[in-house]
């Protein structure tokens, strides 16, 4: 059957191309936002917030998108070496770093011409987030590109065995890391719970409510910038910390209880920041973690100790590989009514 053209409309096209990391969903908006402004990336994020956050409905919530569907806007970046810039954008928001998109848009940098691909080992793409520039290796294998690695903003723990009055649950402990965005950790044992076995639905609960005590009771701090300084989800985790073969599991809650399927590109790095803190792992010890909603893989390493501020800090090289499921133009009419998207809760 030939593929049918987008029928007359009287609203905007988007194109957009769908990818996936580890199960977790990425919408790449090639082509229908207006121009956004600002002298920096985290001034574009401001901008978009204030003035086109419509548009983010329209592409994550129903009936285009759902729930947990995750997007990236490219957009121009003030910094010489960046190859592009990018705006994540979710159910909630907009958050300052996302790990899954950065493996994903690597690749797509590569195949969409952004980036000429060198053929061995791998090709370096340089990606401006919000929270810094981000380094990514794009392998070539087989004559297509492949798995991909990067090298994240300086990552760091910020408190640890923080104690929180979390409604239900009496106080529960809590440690807090950041990977290019604050992550609260803390056992899903804790709860009575299994991040591989228990079901989705109380696992959502118990993280959310431990994010919404942490906000309510611990004042962030980034040294960079106050748009960095917000707790943007909590991982339950096996309890696995100490340096293991074997994979450690964990599940990431984030934004208005949004459920990731991946490992969690940043969540990884700031276990890692956290553990290696902690002396769990040394220097290049490579940590595997396990998705406990998909089983996919992340690896993960500190690589370099370095400061953030009065923090002390490392580097983290995170390994992964996205699929491409899909490309569409999507469309609005001005007739109707749930143009502008919804969502069921």
């Amino acid at each position: 059957m030939e593929v049918l053209k987008i029928p007359p409309h009287d609203g905007p096209i988007f194109s957009v191309v769908d990818m996936h990391t580890g199960g977790e969903p990425l919408r790449i908006i090639l082509s229908g936002y207006p121009e956004i402004e600002g002298d920096t990336i985290l001034a574009k994020r401001r901008y978009m917030r204030e003035n086109f956050d419509h548009l983010r409905q329209v592409l994550m919530f129903e009936p285009r998108g759902h729930y947990d569907m995750y997007g990236a806007l490219l957009v121009k970046s003030e910094i010489p070496e960046a190859h592009l810039g990018v705006l994540f954008m979710h159910n909630e928001g907009y958050s300052t770093m996302c790990g899954h998109a950065v493996i994903a848009l690597g690749r797509f940098a590569i195949d969409y011409g952004l980036v000429k691909m060198l053929q061995s080992p791998e090709t370096q793409v340089n990606i401006h987030c919000p929270c810094g520039l981000v380094k990514t290796y794009v392998e070539y294998v087989h004559g297509r590109s492949g798995r991909v690695r990067f090298h994240s903003v300086p990552a760091f723990t910020f408190s640890t065995d923080f104690s929180v009055d979390v409604p239900g649950h009496g106080k529960v402990t809590v440690d807090i890391a950041y990977g290019g965005a604050f992550y609260a950790f803390v056992s899903a044992a804790r709860f009575g719970l299994d991040v591989c076995s228990s079901m989705t639905r109380d696992l959502v609960d118990a993280a959310s409510a431990v994010t919404n005590a942490v906000k309510a009771q611990v004042k962030l701090y980034h040294p960079e910038s106050k748009d960095l300084a917000f707790l943007y989800g909590t991982i339950l985790t096996d309890g696995s910390d100490e340096f293991s073969e074997e994979p450690t599991a964990n599940i990431c809650i984030f934004a208005n209880a949004q459920v990731d399927r991946s490992p969690t590109g940043s969540g990884v790095t700031a276990r890692i920041a956290l553990q290696y803190h902690k002396g769990h792992i040394q220097l290049n010890q490579t940590r595997t973690f396990k998705s406990g909603t998909t089983g996919s893989i992340f690896t993960g390493k500190a690589i370099e100790e370095t400061q953030c501020g009065d923090f002390k800090a490392v580097v983290v090289e995170v390994s992964g590989k996205a699929h491409y499921t899909g490309s569409t133009s999507f469309v609005l009419e001005n007739d109707d009514h749930l143009k502008n998207g919804f969502l069921l809760t």
